[in-house]
């Protein structure tokens, strides 16, 4: 089978953000169907407001290195919260910055076309951020991304995520793994490697 990187993060800088303790059970969904995960903390990767007038002065360093680790991956798989009905500016304000085009090599939105990508959500309301995975799965597909159509989100995510990895609904948990799964299976497909499981 075909080598499959897949390039994780959670969109929520808070400690105890549910969707920091959600990322990883999305994770291992895709691991389990033989993709190896990246999973990173934009934490480690701090990048201003998008500012033309910034990037004119010098790229900041981060999107270097966020552009590098995109480009040694065949997808990403994201959990973001919801905010007031949308994604997060740290998820927008990331997937911005990665787009620019920088010399040299690929850069900018070559870097996400034909990807794959597999999103997830959490959260304290009934509704589990099922709004802000509406917008985030039009923003990567106008990147070039393909989204896989499967999707979650963990309503009274208080209750359900009790820590990081655990979700206790195991409907919900073995639906979250069905997303990391079809986006593995998705991106060997494309890769042309051949799924022997």
């Amino acid at each position: 089978m075909a080598q499959l990187r897949l390039l994780a993060f959670a969109g929520s800088l808070r400690r105890e953000s549910f969707n920091r303790r959600l990322i990883p059970v999305l994770a291992e969904g895709a691991r389990a169907a033989g993709a190896e995960v990246s999973l990173i903390d934009l934490r480690d990767y701090p990048l201003p407001v998008y500012d033309g007038d910034i990037e004119a002065a010098g790229m900041p360093e981060n999107v270097y290195r966020l552009q590098d680790l995109l480009a040694e991956h065949d997808g990403l798989l994201i959990s973001t919260p919801e905010y007031n009905g949308s994604m997060p500016a740290l998820v927008k304000n990331t997937l911005d910055w990665i787009s620019r085009p920088t010399e040299p090599g690929p850069s900018g939105t070559t870097l996400f076309r034909g990807k794959v990508a597999g999103i997830v959500s959490a959260s304290p309301g009934p509704l589990g951020g099922l709004r802000s995975l509406l917008v985030l799965r039009d923003a990567l597909a106008k990147l070039g991304l393909v989204v896989v159509p499967q999707q979650v989100a963990v309503g009274q995510a208080g209750e359900r995520l009790p820590e990081t990895g655990m979700l206790a609904d195991e409907r919900l948990r073995a639906g979250v793994h069905g997303v990391g799964a079809a986006v593995a299976e998705l991106a060997f497909r494309l890769k042309g490697g051949v799924d022997e499981r």
